[in-house]
């Protein structure tokens, strides 16, 4: 079993930065792919970056692509994104999810956390 809690999603304006943090604990927990999600309201739960188990590879969607930056720690069990540039149209809860040994854009999740808000401002 692994839990997984994101901190870090708050109100900032358009331009600004923020960094979102996946703290995951459990057995094994450095094992697993990280992933994160948005879901923006009245929209479908869609895809943003991913990192491999290992941390040798890394995917995001082409509209964060240059502006977020997905890196892993696992001396502390937490998956970091780093969102800059941030533009209103990233407004969104954003969930990270685990994958037992899963590469940087797998699916087949084994793990959901709760969500963070984050809302941009013009």
């Amino acid at each position: 079993q692994v839990q997984l809690v994101e901190s870090g999603g708050g109100l900032v304006q358009a331009g600004g930065s923020l960094r979102l943090s996946c703290a995951a604990s459990g057995r094994s927990s450095s094992m697993y792919g990280i992933y994160w999600f948005r879901q923006a309201p009245g929209k479908e739960r869609e895809f943003v970056a991913g990192i491999s188990w290992s941390g040798g590879s890394t995917d995001y969607t082409d509209s964060v692509k240059g502006r977020f930056t997905i890196s892993r720690d696992n001396a502390r069990n937490t998956v970091y994104l780093q969102m800059n540039s941030l533009k209103p149209e990233d407004t969104a809860v954003y969930y990270c999810a685990a994958k037992f040994l899963g590469g940087s854009n797998d699916f087949g999740y084994d793990y959901w956390g709760q969500g963070t808000q984050v809302t941009v401002s013009l």
